[in-house]
């Protein structure tokens, strides 16, 4: 038995990449998914053993196929292409017969021309309306939380930082924040880098976009920004090179002018405990869901990511753009293969030529560095049963939905733009996921086949699992179960109706899983790129 399963990725023949809104359902016993009838590979939807007979595509299993991984469908000659969602995700490294497994053993990259075609396939999306219970800041910005920041601009000063956020963290000084309600915690974000680097340079650059991002994020009722004094990064040309103002929200010293360690620590923990009252003083209040500018992340992806959590995650993304919120997909080298899908939908040939020319950064930067893009997939990934980076990047730009892009940005730089947007970022998840949250980003919605242990403060992630299996074995770390699409109890359309209620939800105060466990405060890791001298 089979199921013709249409995503994103694949309904490039028609034309454009179109979310498909109910997925057939089938028999829970089906042994396999075709994904497009012009795939030469079928995928396992549970471990299929040699001689496993697939009735209707006349197809014997000759050897053990794992459960999210590919087996030929036609015999393919060495060089041909293979092809997944209607798209090539590799070519034979050797002669595959039907029945065979398909894998890293008999896969290997190729050149191949890619259509961008900017804008062929731009279209106007109905609009709606959306609410959730958000926090309004003096100036308009909405917040999805409330806390109160401490940022280094050096790892020299990062001790310090953690030790003014500690005395305030409520598992080991209950008292400290118990008469301040709706103060969500007292977090540190510190980082590896701030000195050792070109002081012109765009290490620095990037660095301190990243710093001055979370220091303005609405996130955050204040924040008081940690040196060491003597550093390149001095918090001064921070400030003035990102056009910020030290205020009584914004604060700003070093250790070398405080006067040592515990002068400063104290120093620090009496400024939070004079901002608490004043950041306790917030009520959520309905507002729109354009406010929302959610990040889109995968992490520990499987051969079921394309098939189920992306595309349920973007016909969320199609819901949120819909009611005028904001959506930053990014991950460069996980997009690499398919970006033509995103060029076909730019609103203007500017905005796609822009991401073609990130395209390009990237090959160079690969190719100065020693290093291949395809060394994206990780282990985990192949594990569980992707082969190629193009075979991951077709099914990671699924969970960007079927709207317009309406702009590509920089690492770590401020979404003006509202809907679908790209943000260049590399493909590690914590790095990435830093960009999007200093760019504006007041929530992260994470897809994960392998089970990803991952949280983001300020902003709050909401995690996904591909499969049954993910969600029910590591429940404790899981927000929303993605597998009944592959099992065909649900359809996509459902669940992306679920995943945009849930976005809603957690916007308005309730606590993801990863916000329970206390994730956040280590996985803030500014992109370093450059000579550390």
């Amino acid at each position: 038995m089979r199921l013709v399963l249409l995503t994103q990725a694949a309904t490039v023949m028609r034309g454009r990449m179109e979310l498909i809104a109910k997925t057939p359902a089938f028999d829970s016993s089906a042994l396999f998914i075709r994904l497009n009838p012009l795939d030469n590979v079928l995928i396992a939807r549970q471990a299929l053993s040699e001689g496993t007979y697939l009735d209707e595509e006349n197809v014997t299993v000759s050897q053990p196929v794992p459960s999210g991984h590919k087996v030929a469908a036609v015999r393919i000659e060495q060089g041909q292409p293979l092809r997944r969602y209607g798209q090539i995700i590799g070519f034979a490294s050797q002669p595959i017969e039907a029945g065979q497994h398909v894998h890293v053993h008999n896969v290997e990259m190729g050149d191949f021309s890619r259509d961008y075609a900017f804008g062929v396939d731009a279209h106007e999306t109905p609009k709606t309306e959306a609410f959730f219970q958000g926090i309004v800041r003096a100036d308009g910005r909405v917040a999805t939380r409330n806390y109160i920041g401490i940022l280094t601009s050096v790892n020299c000063s990062a001790t310090v930082a953690r030790a003014i956020a500690d005395r305030f963290r409520r598992d080991i000084f209950p008292e400290a924040l118990a008469d301040y309600p709706n103060i969500d915690g007292v977090v540190a974000l510190t980082h590896g880098s701030g000195c050792a680097i070109d002081s012109k340079g765009e290490a620095i650059d990037l660095l301190r976009r990243t710093l001055a991002g979370y220091a303005v994020h609405p996130n955050f009722a204040a924040v008081l920004v940690v040196g060491l004094g003597c550093e390149t990064n001095q918090i001064q040309d921070m400030l003035d090179s990102q056009g910020l103002k030290a205020s009584d929200q914004l604060r700003a010293f070093t250790i070398q002018g405080t006067g040592g360690t515990s002068k400063t620590i104290a120093s620090g923990i009496a400024q939070v405990q004079s901002l608490l009252p004043q950041a306790n003083q917030v009520t959520r209040e309905s507002v729109s869901a354009r406010h929302l500018i959610v990040g889109l992340q995968c992490g520990g992806s499987d051969g079921y990511s394309g098939i189920t959590a992306n595309p349920e995650l973007g016909n969320a993304v199609d819901r949120l753009v819909a009611a005028g919120g904001t959506a930053i997909l990014s991950e460069t080298p996980e997009i690499y293969g398919a970006e033509h899908l995103l060029t076909r939908r730019a609103a203007s040939q500017a905005i796609g030529e822009k991401l073609v020319q990130r395209i390009h950064w990237w090959e160079d930067y690969c190719q100065r560095m020693n290093a291949e893009l395809n060394n994206n997939p990780s282990a985990g990934n192949k594990a569980g049963g992707l082969t190629t980076i193009l075979e991951k990047s077709l099914g990671a730009v699924a969970k960007a939905g079927s709207t317009n892009l309406m702009g590509v940005y920089e690492y770590a730089e401020a979404v003006r733009a509202q809907g679908l947007v790209f943000m260049d970022t590399p493909g590690y998840d914590p790095v990435s996921a830093t960009g999007q949250v200093a760019g504006g980003a007041n929530l992260i919605a994470f897809t994960t086949g392998r089970g990803s242990a991952y949280g983001c403060a300020p902003t709050p992630s909401i995690k996904l699992a591909t499969n049954n299996r993910v969600f029910e074995f590591q429940q404790e770390d899981m927000d929303v179960n993605c597998g009944g699409i592959a099992d065909g109890t649900t359809t996509i359309e459902e669940r992306g109706a679920y995943v945009f209620q849930m976005m809603l939800d957690i916007a308005s105060g309730a606590r993801s899983k990863s916000e329970q466990h206390g994730y956040g405060q280590n996985e803030f890791v500014p992109w370093h790129i450059g000579a550390v001298t």
